[in-house]
């Protein structure tokens, strides 16, 4: 990596009118919230603990289903605050630059920081609400916490009985095709991508940076290590998120 890739980075932000950002769990570990396929990431110290993500196993097995409701009870992100990245992306929005922000990110730390909800495309939805897997309703997750809190060990839908779940995609769980259209289209339109904390190796999002290329985008990748994209790219920024994202966005002029 040459020293100038930086301001060259820079540069081409500057020149842009239409920014599309796509961030991973990498930019919210300075949040307190770990990643899941990184040297620490959670999957990687416990590969027994991808069993509470999958949705098979979720849905047979009553007792995954308790070990999933403990874990959100203790989830670092409740409390969770936004970080000098997450700052950062809100600062490209109020100059104007932002085209879209596909996150596969399910903490809502890009909403809490002061990016428009109307910009932000949750691939992986939100952990924020629960989803009924029998009839669909989706309510607020803090309802369902709560009744975990007064001991409740499985709470079931109080409609309709069926299984609760957060409102995320699950492995083995269908994407939301609106969702990941928009996202690819926001990806095609932008005349500038840039792919913060992802290690881009979950698709179909990882798509969005080779369909940004094929579109005449330039690339921007900012992360820890490197990347399975990185052969796409204009500039690969390595190094810590919360201080590279903030100098990217501190455009010269």
């Amino acid at each position: 990596m040459t020293q100038d890739l930086p301001t060259l980075a820079q540069e081409m932000l500057a020149g842009a009118q239409r920014v599309t950002v796509l961030t991973g769990a990498g930019i919210s570990t300075d949040s307190g919230i770990p990643d899941f396929r990184g040297p620490n990431g959670v999957w990687t110290r416990n590969p027994a603990a991808e069993k509470v993500a999958t949705l098979k196993h979720y849905l047979e097995d009553e007792e995954i289903r308790k070990i999933a409701w403990q874990n959100r009870l203790v989830s670092p992100a409740w409390n969770a605050q936004p970080n000098p990245g997450h700052r950062a992306l809100v600062q490209l929005e109020q100059l104007g630059k932002m085209h879209g922000l596909i996150t596969q990110n399910i903490d809502e730390l890009h909403q809490r920081a002061g990016n428009s909800p109307d910009l932000v495309i949750e691939v992986h939805g939100t952990m924020f609400r629960t989803a009924c897997w029998s009839c669909q309703e989706r309510l607020p997750m803090e309802h369902a916490i709560e009744r975990v809190r007064n001991g409740e060990e499985d709470p079931q839908c109080l409609s309709c009985g069926g299984i609760l779940k957060s409102d995320t995609i699950s492995f083995g769980q269908a994407l939301v095709p609106e969702v990941i259209a928009r996202a690819m289209q926001v990806s095609e339109e932008c005349d500038v991508f840039i792919a913060v904390g992802s290690t881009l190796s979950v698709f179909p999002a990882a798509n969005a940076v080779p369909r940004a290329k094929a579109a005449g985008a330039k690339i921007i990748i900012v992360n820890g290590v490197p990347t399975e994209m990185d052969r796409y790219a204009d500039a690969v920024l390595l190094g810590d998120i919360s201080v590279l994202l903030p100098q990217l966005v501190t455009l010269p002029g």
